[in-house]
């Protein structure tokens, strides 16, 4: 018997309220747009899926299945589930991946009454301060990364 583990090469926050095959084929979609997960790599199996996040293996088959369907998954005999190769993602997919954290940072700000034009020069400032090397109008325009993170002109 092997003792090896499987550890999912994306994390998920379950929350209540959202469905566990939605959340988890967003956090894979996520790694696999940002560069997380690269071309080749290992996709967990159904029944590694199931065990390590520990969700009924129905909601696994039906996670691999949509990212296979959507073309992000290929199957390969004998290997198992490889992240499938894929174009560059857009700017606009990138942006999308940050949807629900907007969303929550916006109902949040809202909630403690900060406007937004402050809570624009809070994110304005915090960019600044995690991007020491360009300036404060740094929108990536001019460069885009890659999915591994690296600046490609």
């Amino acid at each position: 018997m092997c003792n090896s583990t499987v550890v999912i090469p994306f994390s998920v926050h379950f929350r209540p309220g959202v469905p566990l095959f939605e959340q988890v084929v967003y956090a894979a979609q996520k790694a696999m747009i940002s560069g997380q997960l690269l071309p080749g790599d290992p996709f967990p199996s159904v029944r590694a899926l199931s065990r390590e996040l520990k969700i009924n293996p129905n909601t696994a088959h039906k996670i691999v299945a949509q990212l296979v369907n959507d073309g992000l998954l290929e199957t390969r005999p004998g290997i198992g589930n490889v992240v499938a190769a894929r174009p560059d993602s857009t700017r606009k997919e990138r942006t999308q991946l940050l949807t629900r954290e907007v969303e929550q940072l916006v109902v949040e700000a809202k909630r403690l009454g900060i406007t937004r034009d402050d809570i624009l020069t809070s994110i304005a400032q915090h960019w600044d301060r995690l991007t020491p090397q360009a300036g404060p109008d740094n929108d990536q325009d001019s460069t885009t990364p890659d999915p591994g993170g690296r600046r490609k002109k």
